[in-house]
């Protein structure tokens, strides 16, 4: 089988960014390739094309090259098209050989090109090809279907008689560069997915499952925290944030905050840390625990009333309101040397998240942390789930998160940054009132809150 380049000699139809042409998962190509070569084997002929089953109860046609076939050794690929899904894999050749074997039944193992799976969470054997259950299935009934339908003696064939199949991806090792494999533990290559057969364009519920699946194998091997960054960018800042963690700690939720969380809860995760900029920041602050651009927008109201809270100058608050996005805000709070609104929506982050894990039965330490677009740190903001009460943060969280980080808190101006000799947290200030007056306010607050 070739190793070169799969593209540059079998062409598939080019991807439209904005197109909702489906295409077909690698499980479903590697099927297409394991029966091809079944029947090749079988029947010392090559099938022009080859019909599979999907796992969706669907049937598609697909045609077969780089064959090779030999007394007791067939195999061959297909070409992966992945619709207008931007898939790492689109173009490239699928691989399958199959071959005799002394044990009945069919043995699935995965070549060159196929991962390997040195980490637990995945639902896959330590040590075993990064094939997932759906397409493992897909790929043995499908091998079984040639059987039944080619070798002379039907059903029985496998009783008295195996196949080995080996699925194999030429430029797999490369193609998983692109991919979080290595950060989910699949290493030497690209994992056999699909669960339903099919690629769909930008797929939500597939975006979605990949940070589930990258919480899950975060919480079953980091023993200290789960660090969880909005973007490619967040999650590399994080890092440098806290160098001392595995690279599996990591993950990048993109917009699933509610379902990385709702995912820390189930696995019953200790700690958890939210990285974001701005924008996201916001809408976390809001409740928002889908972040999309296109979903909930930044409300430049709410940021308003937040600068209120802060008893900043009415001509922040009027900027604010008529901004255009959450880095203005962010520009605009720096111009006037005022963070306090800024580490506000850092605050209500956290009780957001809070909130939504209580909404989960969770029990959890949940951290806040706003970057700036260069990786400075600009506010955090760190609590229990007890510690917090319905709509704002206690006095008990706010000493908690000024005592955790005095690299990062108020001057005496209520300006947040980093200082090499920060005063202690009593002697900052929160607009117009010092930490002491903001304290008693507090408590006091939440004593109206319980009646007391």
């Amino acid at each position: 089988m070739t190793n070169s380049t799969p593209t540059t000699q079998y062409p598939v139809p080019p991807r439209n960014r904005q197109g909702t042409r489906t295409g077909f998962t690698t499980g479903s190509n590697a099927s297409a390739a394991a029966k091809a070569a079944t029947i090749a084997l079988l029947t010392g002929s090559w099938p022009e094309q080859v019909t599979i089953s999907l796992p969706i109860g669907e049937t598609t046609t697909m045609t077969p090259v780089e064959r090779q076939l030999s007394s007791d050794t067939a195999s061959c690929c297909m070409v992966k098209d992945a619709g207008d899904d931007p898939d790492v894999t689109h173009g490239a050749l699928i691989c399958a050989r199959v071959s005799y074997s002394d044990k009945p039944g069919i043995h699935l193992e995965g070549g060159q090109g196929v991962g390997r799976v040195t980490l637990p969470g995945l639902g896959l054997e330590v040590g075993g090809p990064a094939i997932n259950p759906v397409p493992r299935r897909q790929i043995g009934d499908n091998v079984r279907d040639a059987v039944k339908a080619v070798a002379d003696n039907g059903e029985q064939f496998l009783e008295t008689r195996g196949l080995d199949v080996v699925i194999s991806i030429p430029a797999g090792e490369t193609l998983a560069q692109k991919t979080l494999n290595a950060r989910l533990g699949i290493i030497g290559g690209i994992s056999i997915l699909g669960t339903t057969g099919k690629v769909f364009p930008y797929s939500t519920a597939a975006w979605r499952a990949s940070v589930v699946q990258a919480v899950e194998v975060a919480a079953k091997n980091s023993s200290e925290k789960v660090v969880m960054a909005t973007g490619g960018r967040s999650e590399r800042f994080a890092m440098k944030i806290f160098p001392e963690l595995p690279e599996v700690s990591f993950v990048e939720l993109s917009i699933f905050t509610g379902d990385a969380l709702k995912t820390c809860v189930a696995h019953d995760v200790e700690s958890a840390v939210f990285v974001g900029m701005i924008g996201k920041m916001v809408k976390t602050a809001q409740g928002h625990m889908t972040t999309h651009v296109a979903g909930n927008q930044v409300d430049f109201e709410f940021l308003a009333q937040v600068c209120r809270d802060c008893a900043a100058p009415a001509a922040l608050v009027e900027a604010v309101a008529n901004a255009n996005t959450g880095r203005h805000f962010l520009e605009l709070c720096q111009e006037y040397d005022l963070m306090a609104p800024v580490q506000r929506v850092v605050d209500l982050a956290l009780q957001s998240c809070h909130e939504f894990v209580r909404s989960q039965e969770g029990d959890m330490e949940l951290e806040t942390i706003l970057v700036d677009f260069d990786g400075t740190v600009l506010a955090r903001a760190k609590g229990g789930v007890r510690h917090t009460s319905a709509r704002h943060g206690s006095a008990e969280t706010l000493v908690e998160r000024l005592s955790a980080d005095p690299a990062h808190s108020y001057d005496e101006e209520g300006v947040m940054g980093q200082r090499r000799n920060p005063p202690a947290p009593t002697q900052g200030r929160v607009g117009n009132r010092t930490w002491d007056e903001e304290m008693a306010r507090r408590q006091e607050k939440e004593a109206k809150k319980r009646g007391e």
